[in-house]
């Protein structure tokens, strides 16, 4: 089963689970699972059309999905998604 990484400024949202397990063979599969089980997520890491929020980085065992087939990226049972939010500081 593929896990996503739970950064520490999203973990409240999961019940400061690291790491959560979820179903789907494409990333954007993966992330659909992820906000059905924490809906609260939903506005943080997509588009109101269900796109990926251009303030969230997400990699799929170290790559950055934009640079693969973004949503569309196949993912196995043994891969890992991370979800970065951007952060706003200085």
């Amino acid at each position: 089963m593929t896990v996503v990484r739970i950064p520490p400024v999203l973990r409240a949202t999961v019940g400061g689970a690291k790491e959560v397990p979820v179903t789907g063979s494409t990333v954007g599969q993966a992330l659909a699972s992820l906000v059905e089980r924490h809906p609260s997520l939903r506005d943080q890491l997509m588009t109101p059309d269900g796109g990926l929020n251009r303030f969230v980085n997400v990699y799929l065992d170290g790559q950055d999905v934009r640079y693969l087939q973004a949503l569309e990226t196949p993912v196995g049972e043994s891969d890992s998604l991370v979800v970065l939010p951007a952060m706003a500081g200085g």
